[in-house]
């Protein structure tokens, strides 16, 4: 048997609405009203006769692009760290180099036979 589609009225789709919060059986009630649970799922989204946005997932491409500029992000940041301790680590060794080029000898203190 075929269902024939009605259009429903936005105060019937209301009362609808109303009655699926206080419903126990959905399924029971879409039955009572001759529509299926996923329309009455469909009103309950449906706000001042606008349906309200839904988020929708994002591609996946779109995802992997976002995330390839994080990393891509992160990389560079790694990299200027790295660099600024290198020339941290290069200053240091300039340094001691500077310290200990006076000529003399080492102090050391095994005692020499």
């Amino acid at each position: 048997m075929r269902r024939r589609w009605k259009r429903r009225t936005p105060e019937f789709k209301k009362q609808a609405v109303e009655r699926m919060q206080e419903a126990k059986d959905l399924g029971q009630l879409a039955e009572e009203l001759a529509v299926s649970v996923r329309t009455l799922y469909r009103w309950k989204d449906i706000d001042l006769g606008r349906e309200k946005k839904v988020r929708e997932p994002k591609p996946r491409e779109q995802k992997l692009e976002e995330e390839i500029q994080q990393l891509k992000q992160s990389l560079a940041n790694r990299t200027l760290e790295v660099d600024f301790f290198r020339g941290a680590l290069q200053r240091v060794k300039a340094r001691r180099q500077r310290n200990t080029a006076t000529g003399g000898e080492a102090f050391t203190t095994k005692s020499e036979e």
